[in-house]
């Protein structure tokens, strides 16, 4: 990026706020996936109008803008493939107004999830969020749709929104939406920039639905002897109805590799679920029963309930150690972000588990299969050697089949993850029949392509492609 350019957005952001050198650009050029790519200079922007600012220039001298928040994204989605800018929103982290009594709240895109339900949980309230709500931004939760293990009950982050402010392509700022609970005026294009992955704008501020803690919790640990009956048990569970308030799938793999790291000591089995119920103190009692009966009538060895806050926090925090703890499995492979978040309808999650099974042993690699059963929300961790381009052969042939399996299911490729780079092979094929509409939409909103480019259905590369790893076989 030539200096003049970089003198300009100086005048924007401020001397403080802009990164160019070499260490710099090199931490903001991956995201939580397997891509990396360097950009030409970070900026850190405060307001709105600075937002603005750049977007303005970045149309004017056609350079690419990538919005980013904490970096958590597993698919690209931030990853600069086309260089330009990176614009870390996490300066603009303020929680503006809390609306208790019209159960909403109005944020920054920088506020983080954890902090935001901190504020909440005095009034009673929080917004369900993402495994990596410890870290996650809000602007990274809307701009990806995420959501995580509370889903089943709770739904997504687009679920949350009532409106939000937004620097569109070309610079100007709209609103979306409103501060209403109920909204039918014309189309709900706050909507659509839930899950448009930065290539449709800026979120700068977010209005966010609330809904009140529960009164009580209890999880189980139920315990399979095969991971088609966990999966057959998930199912039953929806169909009775219960609707938990999480519903976790570990198979063997992802059993051995947390007692590993963690020494939390699950029942030594070929599957478990954690099932969470919530809500009032006799409610929770009703379920618990419920869900027991459920779970022996699945063919489960035993379901174990716990009241115990201690012991309910180790078992959640064992399993958002899963993905760390499988590259503990085994000393010479780690954990690969690949065949991750797939959906399928419930019924169809005993049919998916028992072919991703296959396809690890047809392969030859270990596919750990676990994730938020209770809405269809499945995934897969390839543990390999990145180093050897031998098993990124085997692992793209196995992912393709995931995949494949997953659309014969009738299902999705992202449940709750995103696009990005990582899925948009299989996007493309998902959703070949609405591609154009959405092209249609980018063009009209982003007529210089400026907007974080190449990224969802503007893909068009191997998923295996701008790697973060330095790829040698041997």
């Amino acid at each position: 990026m030539e200096k003049q350019i970089i003198d300009r957005l100086r005048e924007v952001v401020g001397d403080d706020n802009i990164r160019t050198t070499t260490a710099e650009l090199y931490a903001y050029s991956t995201d939580a996936g397997i891509h990396r790519s360097m950009p030409d200079a970070v900026l850190r922007p405060k307001n709105t109008e600075e937002v603005a600012g750049v977007v303005k220039l970045a149309n004017e001298l056609l350079f690419p803008v990538v919005p980013r928040g904490a970096g958590t994204a597993l698919c690209g989605h931030c990853v600069p493939v086309a260089a330009g800018v990176v614009m870390d929103l996490q300066r603009m982290n303020a929680i503006k107004e809390l609306h208790i009594e019209d159960l909403y709240v109005v944020v920054e895109p920088g506020v983080i999830h954890k902090d935001l339900n901190a504020k909440l949980k005095e009034y009673g309230f929080f917004i369900p969020g993402p495994s990596s709500g410890n870290v996650a931004n809000i602007g990274g939760m809307v701009a990806t749709n995420a959501s995580g293990g509370n889903a089943v009950k709770y739904g997504a982050t687009r679920d949350y929104v009532l409106g939000m402010e937004v620097v569109l392509p070309t610079g100007g700022i709209a609103r979306f939406g409103s501060r209403t609970l109920k909204n039918s005026a014309g189309y709900q294009l706050e909507k659509l920039m839930c899950g448009m992955e930065g290539t449709l704008g800026v979120i700068t501020e977010v209005n966010l639905r609330i809904v009140p803690l529960p009164e009580a919790t209890a999880v189980a640990v139920a315990v399979f002897h095969t991971l088609e009956d966990a999966g057959r048990c998930v199912s039953n569970i929806i169909a009775y109805p219960v609707i938990p308030s999480g519903l976790e799938l570990m198979s063997r793999v992802c059993i051995e590799a947390v007692n590993k790291a963690v020494c939390l000591g699950l029942p030594d089995e070929e599957a478990i679920l954690l099932i969470e119920v919530d809500g009032s103190f006799n409610d929770v009692k009703d379920q618990i029963e419920k869900v027991t009966g459920i779970c022996k009538g699945s063919g489960s060895i035993s379901v174990d309930f716990t009241y115990d806050a201690e012991r309910k926090e180790e078992l959640w925090k064992g399993r958002k150690a899963m993905i760390p703890a499988l590259s503990k499995y085994h000393d010479d492979l780690v954990t690969v972000m690949l065949a991750d978040d797939m959906a399928v309808p419930m019924s169809k999650v005993p049919e998916a588990v028992k072919a991703f099974q296959a396809i690890s042993d047809k392969y030859d690699i270990i596919i750990a299969s676990y994730g938020h059963s209770g809405d269809g929300n499945l995934h897969t961790k390839v543990l390999m050697d990145p180093t050897m381009q031998s098993h990124w052969d085997q692992a793209e042939k196995a992912v393709s089949e995931i995949y494949e399996k997953v659309m014969e299911l009738g299902g999705t490729i992202t449940g709750e993850h995103g696009v990005g780079m990582t899925k948009a092979p299989f996007f493309l094929k998902e959703r070949k029949s609405s591609l154009e509409v959405m092209k249609v939409i980018k063009r009209g909103l982003d007529p210089n392509n400026i907007m974080n480019p190449y990224k969802i259905m503007d893909w068009d590369e191997s998923f295996i492609a701008c790697l973060r790893y330095h790829v040698e076989d041997k």
